[in-house]
């Protein structure tokens, strides 16, 4: 028996449980558009997670929170680390971590993942992985693995239309395997996004912000938010572009915003003189990345807010289209700003991911730069440390035979691992 079989599984936790179904609470309630017209009693999920949240504090004789309202203000103004809840993992969440923002109002990512990523019995039956399963099933069964890349950069880089942006986007034929779905996912803008007959874009990440005052706006993107105040992009005057549509949250959360990673690494790269390729093989991972000399690396990017859910969901990178070298890539700035996010996803990271590393986007493009400039070695490298691997095979990338892989060279994992490209979103 290894060391971690012998470590309990955090996520069965009571405490960490109990948690997560205050955070489907939380997104149940905040999918109520109309509060003047809500009527008690509370959802069901709302109602029992508040149970179970008064009679925890009440086995450990602290105060409970008086109904769900407080429960809510609980969520808004109190660091998950600072809740009443004595199982709870230590230093499984900082000072940061809260379930709903404290100036927007708005569940955080956090909220998001301890709900959608980690509650539940199947991640692909998120909403999210249900309209990438399907936008897949439709372009494979056209074999139009353009329509597939054009599908995913209209998610990433529209994520709010015009009228006259979604004539364009439903006279573009590349689209039109997935028609049905854009139809789904694209929704009528509430009227809480405008100010004064306007709304506003964040120049950014191109969603839409939301207004907190009279002057101020919030974007719903962590990293904009860490980088400081949203810089203002279009302004859509409501008289002018009428009626706006958005994609929805769960598709603006984990589509828009890794894939704005994702094709920032892209422009980088190719910057460099490398080949990129974009979701290959129908988003069997998410760049493909060419050397000069054909040495290939595969990378998913993942913009998680909690490294210890990333690290529970690594698995091996799917090994066709073939490569020499994989890793995973998140966003530089989730290391700013929590030290141990690297150390944390090394942990919690499980035999099947066969030793993935992740990497920063900024540590990705060091690499690259110094393979090109004819480095060899661990700082050029982006495969598994030695240490992490596990006697592997490659494909060859000639034959599609598998081989033993020369010494010294790193390898793709074997056919059939990881999942489906649906997982990347």
């Amino acid at each position: 028996m290894t060391d971690r079989q012998l470590v309990p599984d955090w996520l069965s936790n009571p405490d960490v449980v109990l948690l997560r179904d205050v955070a489907t609470a939380v997104l149940h309630l905040a999918a109520v558009d109309r509060l003047d017209s809500f009527s008690l009693p509370y959802p069901a999920t709302a109602q029992r997670a508040v149970n179970a949240l008064v009679l925890q504090c009440l086995r450990n004789g602290s105060k409970p929170p008086a109904g769900v309202p407080e429960m809510m203000r609980w969520a808004r103004a109190r660091p998950l680390g600072s809740w009443p809840l004595d199982r709870l993992p230590t230093h499984l969440f900082d000072a940061a971590d809260r379930l709903i923002d404290e100036d927007s109002g708005e569940p955080t990512q956090l909220c998001h993942e301890l709900a959608v990523r980690g509650y539940g019995d199947s991640t692909g039956r998120q909403y999210d992985r249900l309209v990438i399963h399907e936008a897949l099933r439709s372009c494979r069964a056209m074999s139009a693995p353009e329509s597939y890349t054009a599908f995913r950069r209209l998610l990433v880089t529209r994520p709010v239309l015009t009228e006259e942006d979604w004539a364009e986007v439903s006279t573009d034929l590349f689209l039109d395997p997935v028609r049905f779905l854009i139809e789904e996912i694209y929704a009528p803008v509430p009227l809480g996004f405008r100010r004064g007959g306007s709304y506003l874009c964040c120049h950014r990440c191109l969603t839409l912000l939301h207004p907190v005052s009279d002057t101020e706006w919030w974007c719903e993107r962590d990293q904009c938010r860490y980088r400081g105040p949203a810089p203002h992009g279009r302004e859509l005057v409501a008289s002018e572009v009428g009626e706006l549509r958005q994609l929805r949250k769960p598709l603006r959360q984990f589509v828009t915003g890794p894939g704005q990673a994702e094709t920032s690494l892209e422009r980088e790269l190719r910057a460099l003189g490398l080949t990129v390729e974009m979701w290959p093989g129908f988003d069997a991972y998410d760049l493909r990345i060419t050397f000069p000399d054909g040495h290939v690396w595969a990378v998913d990017v993942k913009d998680w807010a909690h490294p210890a859910f990333l690290g529970r969901s690594a698995t091996a990178v799917r090994s066709e289209p073939p490569y020499d070298e994989a890793c995973w890539v998140v966003p530089s700035f989730r290391v700013r700003a929590r030290r141990d996010y690297l150390d944390i996803y090394a942990r919690e990271r499980g035999k099947e991911a066969g030793g993935l590393r992740l990497l920063t986007d900024d540590e990705l493009k060091r690499a690259a730069r110094l393979r090109l400039s004819g480095r060899r070695g661990a700082d050029s490298s982006i495969g598994p440390h030695p240490t992490d691997l596990v006697p592997p095979q490659r494909t060859d990338r000639g034959t599609g035979d598998t081989a033993s892989p020369p010494a010294g060279e790193h390898t793709t994992p074997t056919d059939g691992a990881g999942t489906d490209g649906a997982n990347h979103a």
